[in-house]
């Protein structure tokens, strides 16, 4: 596959592992490399387990991309909303083991998944972009609007807040947290239990219970990138 992003297969899902042996930026190599992954994935048909590297699942954009600025940097945002999307609207259950760091475009992985298992530790998942001189894009406020709680939406989105793992929960960027030496076997219990579900009853459910998302999404779109 590719020395960012590794895939494994077992009888109940595939397993995607991102490793770019530093911090996990999302730059356009790892989202060329992810998805491949995904193409495979769900050529499969199993359900979709996602990792990260020891402490660090992702810190989100390449910041040296972003940095040039003009059509460079609105290629690699929608190479990201383009990403989530796809996330939330994949034909079977994704499941995300967040192995460490998850801030930005990290963190809108997280909530672009179906079940996502943190682990203990001085972590820090969260929107960061107002705290480093960035405005959130559109389609990072609407997926943030559709998982996060009621009561974290403002803070994590307009003041920046940064959660732990335990707090993350509480704030819908993860379902639950684990210690670090269960973080595997833990996700990899849920794929399992995930993949007794038949699986086009999934994605149609999944399908109806995303579908106004998925209106406020075109619009975010649009205001973002000029979609028609």
């Amino acid at each position: 596959m590719s020395n960012l992003v590794t895939v494994s297969a077992s009888d109940t899902h595939t397993l995607v592992t991102l490793d770019d042996g530093k911090a996990n930026a999302l730059s356009f190599d790892m989202f060329d490399a992810f998805n491949a992954a995904l193409d495979e994935a769900e050529k499969a048909g199993k359900v979709l387990l996602i990792a990260g590297r020891p402490g660090k699942f992702s810190a989100g954009f390449d910041l040296s991309i972003l940095g040039q600025g003009g059509d460079t940097a609105m290629k690699l945002l929608r190479a990201g909303a383009d990403m989530a999307a796809r996330l939330m609207a994949f034909p079977t259950p994704v499941v995300l083991a967040v192995s460490g760091h998850a801030l930005a475009m990290g963190a809108m992985l997280c909530m672009s998944a179906d079940y996502r298992v943190g682990m203990r530790g001085a972590y820090k998942i969260g929107l960061n972009e107002a705290a480093i001189g960035m405005v959130l894009p559109w389609f990072g406020v609407e997926l943030a609007r559709a998982r996060l709680s009621k009561p974290h939406f403002s803070q994590a989105v307009g003041n920046a807040r940064i959660y732990d793992p335990d707090t993350a929960v509480d704030a819908g960027f993860l379902d639950e947290v684990v210690e670090d030496s269960e973080l595997l076997a833990r996700a990899t219990e849920i794929a399992v239990q995930l993949s007794a579900l038949d699986m086009p009853s999934h994605r149609g459910c999944k399908g109806r219970v995303r579908e106004e998302f998925f209106e406020l999404y075109a619009e975010a779109l649009r205001k973002d990138f000029g979609d028609s």
